[in-house]
C-alpha cells in the first residue's frame, strides 16, 4: 500500500477515509497524529499495529469543540468547563469518565478516557466532517521521536497507513498536557503545550505525577499516553546534561569523545563549541518555547546524521521548559547527568 498525501484543503477525502475505517495522519498544532474513527475498534486496533505500540498505552480521543463532550464523557465536572473555556481550542488534554461508547481499545480498558479540541483549523474541520471522534496518538513509530511534519510523518509510516494531510509544520513542537480532572485536586499526567503554571493559575492546586521526572515502576498502570514506556528517542543513546547553561556545555566539552562520531543538542549560544561534530541547535537558553519547537527534529537529525552518540543540554522545569525535560528525560532513557 502506498501513503496518499492530500493538500490541506483536501478536508473531505480524508474525512471518508477515517469514516471507512482507515488510517490518516492529520496535522495538529502539537504534533502531527496518526488517526482513526475512535469508535471503530478494528481501526483503532490499526493504529497500534501500523506503530507497533503496546496495547497498554491508551489513545485520546480529538473533537472539534467542547459540546462534543457530553457524547463520550460522564458527568463532565465544572474543572473541566473552566479548562475547555480558557484552553480550547488547544494543546491540553483532559482526562475524564468516559462513557461506554467508548471502547476499551482507546482506553486500555480504564473507565477514563483523554479529550482534546485541537488548536488547528485544518484537523478541527476534518473530525467535524467525519462526523466521529479521532482517536491519535502521534504518527511516529512507537518510540522514535515524534513527527512536526508532514516529511516526519512519511518516514515513519510510508506504506503503513492511507493517507497523511499536509497541514504544514507544527507550531507547538510538543504533544499536549494532559491532566486528569477526575482526582482531586487535578493531577498533571504528561507536561507539553499548556504549562503547569498557566493550569494552576485557573485551577488553583495541581499536583504533579512522579512519573512526570522518574521511569514509571514495575506493574504501574499508564493512566495516559507517554507515560509508561521509553519515548521519542532516537537510534544512538542519549545523554541529558543538566545544569546552568554554560555548565552543561562546558561538561559535554570535556566529555565528548573527538575520535568517535558524537553529536550536541545545544543552545544557540554553544553552537560553535563543538567543531567537527554534528550539531543541531534548540534556541536560546532562555526560550523554552523555541526549544519545544526545535526538540524533536533536533532527535531526528541525528538520526539523519548517523551518530553513535548524543549529547543534549537541558532548559530548567519552568514553563514550556518541563515538557521539553520530561521528553529529554525519556529519550535518554533517564541517563542523566547533573552538573
Amino acid at each position: 500500500m502506498k501513503t496518499e498525501q492530500l493538500r490541506g484543503t483536501e478536508i473531505e477525502r480524508a474525512a471518508l477515509i477515517l469514516k471507512t475505517g482507515g488510517l490518516v495522519g492529520i496535522p495538529t498544532e502539537t504534533v502531527y497524529g496518526l488517526g482513526a474513527n475512535g469508535l471503530n475498534p478494528r481501526a483503532v486496533e490499526d493504529i497500534f499495529r501500523a506503530k507497533g505500540r503496546p496495547q497498554d498505552n491508551p489513545l485520546i480521543l480529538h473533537i472539534p469543540d467542547p459540546s462534543w463532550l457530553e457524547w463520550y464523557c460522564e458527568d463532565v465536572p465544572d474543572t473541566a468547563r473552566k479548562l475547555a473555556k480558557r484552553f480550547w481550542p488547544g494543546p491540553l488534554t483532559m482526562i475524564l469518565r468516559r462513557k461506554r461508547i467508548v471502547p476499551d481499545v482507546v482506553t486500555a480498558g480504564l473507565d477514563t478516557v483523554g479529550m482534546r479540541c485541537p488548536d488547528h483549523s485544518i484537523c478541527r474541520a476534518v473530525i467535524r466532517a467525519a462526523g466521529v471522534p479521532v482517536a491519535a496518538p502521534s504518527g511516529n513509530t512507537s518510540g522514535r521521536p515524534s513527527p512536526t511534519s508532514m516529511a516526519d510523518m512519511l518516514e515513519d509510516m510510508d506504506g503503513k497507513i492511507d493517507a497523511i494531510l499536509d497541514g504544514g509544520d507544527c507550531q507547538v513542537g510538543v504533544e499536549s498536557s494532559i491532566i486528569d480532572v477526575t482526582a482531586n485536586p487535578p493531577r498533571l499526567l504528561r507536561p507539553g503545550g499548556v504549562p503547569l503554571e498557566e493550569l494552576r493559575a485557573v485551577l488553583g492546586e495541581v499536583e504533579l505525577d512522579p512519573a512526570i521526572l522518574r521511569p514509571m515502576g514495575e506493574g504501574e498502570k499508564p493512566r495516559a499516553p507517554g507515560m509508561k514506556y521509553r519515548h521519542y528517542a532516537p537510534k544512538a543513546p542519549v545523554t541529558v546534561v543538566k545544569g546552568s547553561p554554560a555548565r552543561s556545555a562546558q561538561y559535554i566539552l570535556d566529555h565528548i569523545d573527538h575520535s568517535y562520531w558524537e553529536g550536541v543538542i545545544c543552545f544557540d549560544e554553544f553552537a560553535d563549541w563543538y567543531p567537527g561534530h554534528p550539531v543541531e541547535r534548540l534556541g536560546g537558553a532562555v526560550d523554552c518555547w523555541e526549544n519545544a519547537r526545535r526538540l524533536f527534529h533536533a532527535l531526528r537529525a541525528m538520526d539523519e546524521a548517523g551518530v553513535k552518540r548524543i549529547w543534549a543540554q537541558s532548559p530548567g522545569t519552568a514553563g514550556m521548559g518541563l515538557a521539553v525535560v520530561n521528553r529529554l528525560d525519556k529519550a535518554a532513557g533517564f541517563h542523566i547527568v547533573e552538573v
